[in-house]
């Protein structure tokens, strides 16, 4: 990690997985016990009962003194300053928008999720503030997702990228009182990584090492299933060399209709050499989350597509536990369960 990726792993975390809608009710229980500041990066922010619910926790904290700070993506929550901004700033909220839309560019945005809270607490995953992630991620419209509340150091640099997106969109520096000391007695390790534009990103290269690094499982469940070349030549190997490696992707019911027809281009080559792929059918499965052997995990914003490899700011929590990396597998289990096999 720290050669490939500039990060070590530290112990000292506590770790709270969050299925589908159970996000937004550590949200709305994290922001109201807020004391000092409560940091947003969204790339999805969109007007609905997910969103009520997040504004109404977040206006009586910043009208108690709370810094609240507000970053959405322009792409993704085209319709925020119109419908959604307005009482946040009336309560004293400061509310930015990432990269304006001035012309035709929409590549380069910010795909991150995060919420930070004192410095001190901070959650990610592939979740947005959108009523399509208020469900079970079973039933009708409500999307499978997967998400995580995490304490320890790796808040610090989760802290960092919030503000170095921040400062893009024209925010000042965050003051000293939000990278507060921390530490823990917990043995669960973790680090946060982000990843931006480059030629061989950070994603890249975490995904190719976490790939690397299995050496008896690699379960992979993606919302859009579409990877590089790099990333195909190892789930092969892993495959060949007798590994359990499985990919869980959407079904028919994805929100990309071009990300789907290009996912099953993608499969039949690494069928035969001995992955096995799962669609699910309940509903839109939307989890960014990789799990290698019986410690490792992943969860955080990063698709395996071009668009989030390449182009995108992106984040995830990389956790070496076993305790987590169980209810990780207890989730993928049952998704599997929810969800058909593909046969070539």
């Amino acid at each position: 990690m720290y050669q490939s990726l500039g990060v070590q792993f530290l112990p000292g975390h506590q770790l709270d997985y969050l299925p589908n809608g159970t996000v937004f009710d550590a949200i709305v229980q994290q922001v109201g016990a807020s004391k000092s500041s409560i940091n947003i990066a969204m790339y999805i922010w969109e007007d609905g009962a997910a969103s009520r619910r997040v504004v109404q926790a977040l206006l009586p904290r910043a009208r108690a003194g709370v810094r609240c700070r507000i970053l959405v993506d322009d792409v993704g929550s085209p319709d925020f300053e119109k419908k959604v901004a307005p009482p946040l700033r009336q309560a004293g909220c400061e509310v930015r928008v990432f990269r304006p839309l001035s012309g035709e560019e929409k590549v380069a945005r910010s795909h991150r999720k995060l919420v930070v809270v004192d410095g001190a607490l901070a959650i990610t995953g592939g979740f947005g503030i959108r009523d399509t992630w208020l469900g079970d991620g079973v039933h009708g419209e409500s999307w499978r997702d997967s998400n995580v509340l995490f304490r320890g150091p790796a808040v610090a640099p989760a802290q960092q990228a919030f503000a170095e997106n921040w400062q893009e969109a024209g925010g000042a520096l965050l003051p000293a009182e939000d990278f507060p000391a921390l530490s823990g007695a917990e043995p669960a390790q973790a680090v946060f990584v982000t990843s931006t534009q480059g030629v061989v990103t950070r994603a890249e290269r975490l995904m190719q090492l976490l790939i690397a690094r299995a050496t008896r499982r690699l379960w992979i469940a993606n919302a859009y299933f579409v990877p590089s070349q790099g990333i195909r030549a190892l789930l092969k190997r892993q495959a060949r060399a007798g590994l359990d490696v499985r990919i869980l992707a959407p079904d028919k019911n994805s929100d990309s209709k071009t990300a789907f027809g290009a996912q099953h281009k993608e499969y039949g080559s690494l069928v035969k050499e001995g992955v096995k792929v799962w669609e699910y059918t309940s509903s839109m499965m939307h989890a960014k989350t990789v799990l290698v052997d019986d410690d490792l995990s992943l969860v955080g914003s990063i698709n395996l597509d071009p668009l989030s490899l390449n182009e995108l700011e992106e984040n995830a929590l990389v956790i070496q536990d076993r305790a987590f990396a169980e209810q990780l597998e207890r989730a993928f289990l049952a998704d599997c369960g929810r969800s058909k096999r593909y046969t070539d």
